[in-house]
């Protein structure tokens, strides 16, 4: 099923100015060349809320997680809330039908807020400290991802009833885990192994399958393919050692999205076909059940749905050339450029682009070395003072500016 298909009034809003793998499947650019979204002008949304903000659209979030779930009928779809959470979003993911990931006690207190099922919340219990995990078994979590010994330790002396657990473990990927800071249990030294030995002896703790992350922006679907080889591979183990047989295995997410035009990207059915044949092959080889896949997308359903709002400050041109744009937001609400290098697409968003454009870099007013926000975007040469430039896409991850608004078609 497209998306077209899903939200048929989209073939009425294209425009040629935007790039359907970027922006928001609703937006859209009037006669006046203002950009639109789920059927509001952002200058309208930038006079109502101002500037910086993140602006999402419900449905294009929504459309993305009926997408996944068209694509893989058979997995349990948990949104990542560390892409982007509030009560409303949490909302909208539960009344899709997904469950919620959450990996900070502010987060937990989000989704309960919004009314999510404590049994459909899966719990990351990375640095959580023995109160928190105290406080995450009390209000009835359904599954917590335990990543280190001491997490095991912890968990185990907070619980008094059976809690479901899944351990993270490190699957022998090229890359796998980089950047993660060593979370989960690897598997050639045994580490997996003994974590399923010591889980197994706490009498309240209940083991009921493995979880893995294999990185941010994973555009080949084989590596998911490689990791349900291993993985299965141990539950088999763990079944003919311990008797045990995990019923669920959770592949993480961190599935890439396009930044720019051309940009790779995980299509949903690409890692359904991965998935089923892999899945199929290795319980085959193994006498293995087949058991429940669970993914985790959080990017792949919020970027596209937001974008970034920000108001042009001052137009700066030095000498050799090189232009910078500086608008008033910063590192604070978008710091992926400075980060990891993350390139986005830039527009103006409240007037006609002339014919001509010329390369500028947009920076920020927090006066930090290296603030960039987008480097090298084409914008009109006539920018100026008070014009409105939207970023896409957006995923409000690393820090909130002033306000954002949720639109709805």
């Amino acid at each position: 099923m497209t998306q077209f298909e899903l939200l048929p009034w989209l073939r009425h809003g294209l425009s040629r100015h935007l790039d359907r793998a970027i922006w928001p499947l609703s937006a859209s650019v009037d006669n006046l060349g203002r950009l639109w979204v789920g059927g509001v002008s952002v200058t309208e949304i930038a006079a109502d809320y101002g500037t910086p903000a993140y602006v999402v659209d419900e449905l294009d979030f929504r459309a993305r997680i009926r997408a996944y779930r068209v694509a893989l009928p058979g997995a349990e779809l948990v949104y990542a809330g560390k892409a982007l959470l509030s009560s409303a979003v949490a909302d909208w993911a539960d009344t899709e039908g997904a469950g919620l990931n959450v990996c900070s006690p502010g987060e937990l207190a989000t989704v309960l807020t919004a009314g999510v099922p404590p049994s459909q919340i899966v719990l990351h219990g990375n640095a959580m400290t023995g109160g928190e995990l105290h406080d995450a078994v009390d209000a009835g979590v359904g599954r917590i991802v335990v990543d280190s010994p001491n997490t095991i330790a912890l968990l185990a002396a907070q619980v008094r009833r059976r809690q479901s657990v899944l351990i993270r473990v490190i699957p022998e990927i090229e890359a796998a885990g980089r950047h993660e800071g060593g979370l989960g249990f690897t598997l050639a030294d045994g580490r997996a192994a003994r974590a399923v030995r010591r889980i197994l002896a706490q009498p309240w703790l209940r083991l009921i399958g493995l979880h893995c992350h294999l990185g941010s922006r994973i555009t080949d679907a084989r590596r998911c393919g490689a990791a349900i080889r291993q993985l299965v591979a141990l539950m088999a183990e763990v079944r003919d050692r311990h008797g045990v047989v995990l019923t669920q295995l959770d592949l993480g997410g961190g599935h890439g999205v396009p930044y720019l035009s051309g940009d790779p990207e995980l299509s949903p059915q690409v890692l359904a076909g991965v998935v089923d044949s892999t899945l199929r092959s290795a319980c085959a080889d193994h006498g293995y059940p087949r058991p429940q896949i669970v993914i985790e997308p959080g990017r792949a359903i919020a970027a596209r749905a937001g974008i970034t709002l920000y108001r042009v400050v001052d137009v700066r041109h030095r000498p050799g050339g090189r232009s910078f744009v500086v608008v008033d937001g910063g590192m604070v609400d978008n710091p992926h450029e400075g980060l990891r290098g993350v390139k986005y697409t830039a527009a103006l968003a409240n007037r006609h682009v002339p014919t001509t454009t010329t390369p500028v870099t947009i920076v920020g007013r927090q006066c930090e070395a290296g603030e960039e926000i987008a480097r090298d975007v084409e914008l009109p040469i006539d920018i100026q003072p008070g014009d409105l430039l939207a970023l896409a896409p957006t995923t409000i991850r690393w820090g909130r500016p002033a306000t954002w608004s949720a639109v709805r078609h």
